[in-house]
């Protein structure tokens, strides 16, 4: 799965600079995760690093997108071979 950014964001700013991949940005009024992006960390830390920085506890595990760890671990792969590309 994919993580989500909820309602109770207060706009901290500690999460965004913590993304390995750059799924983290400000969306109209909270900060949103895109899930095309987002690998739980997998492939850089064994825990996702939002969550861990989080004050108040915001980011769950999104429900509407289920990824395998294998699945995870390919979407790494593919992040990291795209930003080589680009270097």
């Amino acid at each position: 799965m994919a993580l989500l950014i909820t309602d109770d964001c207060i706009n901290c700013d500690v999460c965004e600079p913590e993304c390995p991949n750059d799924a983290i940005y400000m969306g109209t009024e909270i900060y949103e995760i895109d899930a095309a992006k987002c690998t739980e960390c997998v492939g850089h830390f064994d825990e996702p690093q939002c969550q861990q920085v989080c004050p108040v506890s915001c980011i769950p595990f999104n429900p509407a997108w289920r990824e395998t760890p294998e699945q995870l671990r390919l979407k790494y792969e593919r992040l990291m071979a795209a930003k080589a590309a680009k270097a």
